[in-house]
């Protein structure tokens, strides 16, 4: 997952930060767009990519996300030149688009996927001492699942006493998740195994098109997982010395992560078979690794792991907190959400944040696959600010909005902001109405707290098309709740 939330510091000083941030050069600005975006994500796509395909598979569905990830990361730029007043969030483009209630549903997604996504790093990390520890088992157990909580409630009250990340930290952080990394990939060229890699290039199913399509559809949540924050990318055109050095270092840092991601997939499938590779536990890269050096290899990745995630988290909680406060100051979130203690920190934002993740680390002890579940619902959970910030781009391009004293580029833009559309609405596709059912369960509690934002600025809380989108929510929720109940879905 991606940490390029660390860069947003939740103060006021970034503003004052810039003048002297902006002589980065180009190699550096794509040195921060790789740091920003490689995460904790990357040492678990060995296993869940064997559980869904084949060699065949993974290199379509790598395409793909790269291709569609990219529209993205291009959207969201255009939009950062084109509409520089929308500078609240990715959900200020759903509102700008399509009203104050999308936009809310955008925040609310938003927060809540970092909020998952934080509790996929404990689950990881669990796992990871489990393979030394038998009773956190992969991170789903009773004692696991208690010492995270703790571990929340710990970086919590350190935030709220006004512990923010260093650039030591950040440094740290970045050579322990790149250097095992980079080493993993090199040792599994040297060590390349032809005849492995040959035997699951078909993903072990009889070659057809319909099998193949099923194979990549279910990596989708997995790649945009590994991908989430691509749109930070634009967020760096403040530190360029050039402002054409932002396009390039968006190119070239998206294309040098997707490099390595699509390496430590493909490069997997030559170690072990298939089957092997599917049942490997979290994190999956330490046991290819040990399969190939032994012990040090997984040690090696286990250790990379544990301390980039957890200078990762404290980014992440910020990130997530920061959601609610920014939109709370913008009138889309209660005012309650404003609420700052006298170091500074969002404390009212914070408790929500660090209550969610408890509530969704106490349902992992029902799920099967504690950390698959995390990152598909985490995936979900942003699929909806994606779409809706990709159609704004697309209405604008169609409209002509803001082209109308710079039209260069519309062309561009257009088919851009259409890839980006038709790639966001396969993924929801791809997610399945089950992970659609399961979002549905937690954005329609939260549109309690729309209604008392509306209520406190003495605002009907609905209008007409507004109740009818909520209305399709609780329905939502309410058979995911009953299917949840009744078996027909599975966590």
């Amino acid at each position: 997952m991606s940490e390029h939330r660390g860069e947003h510091k939740a103060g006021h000083g970034a503003v004052a930060q810039t003048s002297s941030a902006r002589k980065l050069p180009l190699l550096t600005l794509t040195a921060m767009v790789v740091g920003s975006m490689v995460g904790a994500g990357v040492f678990s796509l060995p296993r869940n990519f064997a559980q869904a395909t084949g060699v065949l598979g993974a290199l379509i569905a790598w395409t793909v996300a790269g291709v569609g990830m990219l529209m993205l990361a291009f959207v969201f730029q255009t939009l950062a030149v084109r509409k520089p007043d929308l500078n609240a969030g990715v959900y200020a483009y759903a509102k700008a688009g399509f009203g104050e209630f999308p936009g809310f549903f955008s925040a609310f997604g938003y927060w809540a996927s970092a909020c998952v996504g934080n509790v996929s790093y404990w689950v990881l990390i669990k796992s990871t001492i489990g393979a030394a520890v038998p009773g956190f088992g992969e991170g789903d157990t009773l004692l696991a699942v208690a010492v995270s909580v703790v571990g929340v409630w710990a970086f919590h009250f350190m935030i709220v006493r006004g512990v923010k990340e260093a650039a030591a930290i950040n440094k740290i952080v970045t050579i322990a998740k790149l250097v095992p990394l980079l080493l993993f990939v090199v040792i599994l060229l040297v060590t390349f195994k032809a005849g492995m890699f040959g035997a699951n290039f078909w993903g072990g199913r009889q070659p057809s098109a319909g099998a193949l399509f099923g194979q990549v559809k279910a990596t989708m949540l997995v790649t945009v997982f590994v991908f989430l924050g691509v749109e930070g990318a634009s967020v760096y055109s403040r530190y360029a010395r050039r402002r054409e050095d932002v396009g390039r270092a968006t190119v070239l840092g998206f294309l040098s992560v997707l490099a390595l991601f699509a390496s430590v997939t493909i490069l997997s499938y030559a170690t072990l078979p298939q089957g092997e590779l599917a049942g490997l536990r979290q994190p999956s890269m330490a046991g290819v690794l040990e399969s190939v050096v032994g012990g040090w290899g997984a040690a090696l990745i286990s250790v990379g792991l544990i301390v980039s995630v957890l200078g990762a988290y404290l980014a992440w909680t910020l990130m997530a907190a920061e959601v609610l406060f920014v939109a709370a100051k913008d009138e889309d979130m209660p005012a309650f959400l404003r609420r700052e203690n006298a170091k500074g920190a969002p404390v009212a934002a914070l408790v929500m944040t660090s209550v969610l993740i408890t509530a969704v680390l106490a349902i992992t002890l029902f799920s099967d696959d504690a950390f698959a579940f995390t990152l598909k619902l985490c995936s979900s959970l942003s699929l909806v600010p994606y779409l809706l910030a990709a159609g704004y781009a697309l209405r604008l391009t169609l409209t002509g909005e803001s082209y109308d004293t710079n039209a260069q580029g519309r062309r561009r833009d257009l088919m851009v902001a259409a890839l980006a559309v038709v790639y966001t609405t396969f993924l929801i596709f791809a997610a399945g109405l089950e992970f659609l059912l399961l979002s549905f369960v937690i954005y329609a509690p939260g549109t309690i707290l729309f209604i008392i934002t509306r209520r406190e600025r003495g605002r009907k809380v609905f209008s007409p098309a507004e109740l009818v989108l909520f209305v399709v929510a609780v329905v939502g929720a309410v058979i995911g709740v009953a299917g949840l109940a009744t078996g027909l879905i599975t966590i």
